[in-house]
């Protein structure tokens, strides 16, 4: 058996890819969900720090920060700010005197605020301008607040934040692809045990397997215990077949031996002759038992495979009957009713020919001296079709027909046949679906062999 892959390694697969699609994604949404919230973060920490210098610089005219104002323009959200506060005539009231390069323009009646991005001395920083009406040390009108600050500081703090995500995400990761390693691991243990019972099992022993197993190879389980069965039952078939053949071969091959030994020692040319006619007649018997037997078990193989051939049972009973009126022209008459609309079945053609030619040479073989008749007809349905063979024989009683039913079964001491002739059809017709049955007739016996169409 090639080893493929492993059922282990395969399940963390399937379990663990669709998880780092779904971290790879959460990660994806994660820094954009970073970015998005540390530059709301920042700008309103600007707006803060803008609010704060505005009121200081109206309750102080300019000369001095009140330590909170400090502090916040000192360490905002890990990083200084930097501001200036303009009067209306243009005037620097507080803060730095250079100002970043690329602030918009504001028109004299202006009081909106405007987050923007701008260059100060050669670094990429973001800022936030407010213009306030206000008086400041007998100055009146509109001043302008600008705070700004280092983007750097910003990407600093987005990295900082994937990074202790990607940690975290990659912990819980690698945590659940141990749990999942290790845990199939011992969710697979029931497959050992059902590998030690299946090691159990041999040539001689093939008892079905009847430890607990999980809900998942249940199905697996009952497939094989049925094929187990199916092997025990080839087993036993072939061996009875064995039996069967030893023992009903038995007595026809000692004879065929001792006629073989009697021509040799024969007095006289006349009786060699005579002898050696009856070896050829025992021989040709045990020649047809032996037949006889491989039919019957060969109707054990009958499937749905071997059972496929669609074909016209008109044509197949015209053959039959015909090579039956060449052989018994002169003693009985075999008659055939068959509808003028062709037939057609699916099955084994081979083996229902052989059933329908048993049911004949059955009547004509056990029929006794009054058989002067025997009429073969076909009956067709929409599900299934029968083939009557009557005679007008002896027939037999209820309790002779269950015996001839019987493997080897004989209804008189003195018969010639096989046994196996209406087992034999009985068989082909169960595994086509159908069956075998039959009648006492007024006279005779009436046999209806039936096979699903």
């Amino acid at each position: 058996m090639k080893r493929i892959y492993s059922l282990r390694l395969r399940l963390t697969l399937i379990i663990l890819v669709p998880l780092l699609f779904v971290a790879g994604a959460t990660g994806l949404w994660q820094l954009n969900n970073a970015r998005v919230t540390a530059g709301d973060v920042f700008d309103r920490s600007l707006q803060s720090a803008a609010l704060a210098v505005t009121n200081d610089v109206a309750l102080s005219g300019g000369d001095a920060l009140a330590p909170n104002t400090r502090k916040i323009l000192s360490d905002t959200s890990g990083g200084p700010v930097f501001y200036h506060v303009y009067a209306p005539d243009g005037v620097i009231v507080a803060g730095y005197a250079t100002p970043p390069v690329g602030i918009p323009l504001a028109g004299d009646g202006d009081l909106n605020p405007v987050y923007f991005n701008a260059e100060y001395l050669g670094r990429d920083v973001r800022g936030f301008r407010m213009r306030t009406r206000m008086q400041v040390d007998g100055f009146s009108g509109i001043f302008t607040t600008t705070v700004w600050q280092d983007v750097a500081i910003r990407e600093t703090f987005v990295e900082d934040l994937m990074l202790r995500s990607l940690i975290t995400i990659s912990s819980i990761i690698t945590s659940l692809a141990l749990i999942v390693w290790f845990g199939i691991r011992i969710g697979l243990h029931p497959l050992n045990d059902l590998q030690q019972a299946i090691d159990l099992r041999s040539g001689a022993v093939l008892k079905p397997i009847q430890r607990p197993v999980p809900v998942e190879v249940e199905g697996i389980v009952r497939t094989l215990n049925r094929l187990l069965g199916q092997v025990s039952e080839a087993m036993a078939t072939q061996s009875e077949f064995i039996s069967n053949a030893a023992h009903q071969l038995r007595n026809p091959i000692a004879g065929v031996l001792a006629l073989a030994e009697s021509v040799r020692s024969a007095p006289s040319d006349a009786d060699m002759r005579e002898r050696a006619d009856d070896l050829v007649d025992a021989a040709k018997e045990t020649s047809h038992l032996a037949q006889k037997l491989l039919t019957y078990e060969r109707t054990k193989s009958i499937s749905p495979t071997s059972a496929k051939e669609n074909f016209s049972i008109n044509d197949l009973l015209v053959g039959i009957v015909d090579s039956f009126r060449r052989k018994n022209a002169d003693t009985v008459a075999v008659d055939l009713r068959i509808p003028e609309e062709d037939v057609s079945v699916t099955g084994d053609r081979t083996m229902i020919r052989e059933a329908v030619s048993n049911l004949i040479d059955n009547a004509l073989k056990h029929g006794g001296s009054q058989l002067s008749e025997i009429t073969v007809s076909l009956e067709a349905v929409s599900a299934t079709t029968t083939i009557v063979v009557q005679d007008n024989g002896k027939g037999l009683t209820d309790a002779q027909i269950q015996t001839a039913l019987q493997r080897f079964g004989q209804v008189s001491e003195r018969s010639d046949g096989s046994g196996l002739g209406l087992p034999i059809a009985e068989r082909v017709a169960e595994r086509h679906g159908g069956g075998l049955k039959l009648h006492a007739g007024q006279p005779g016996l009436e046999a209806r062999f039936t096979i699903a169409r």
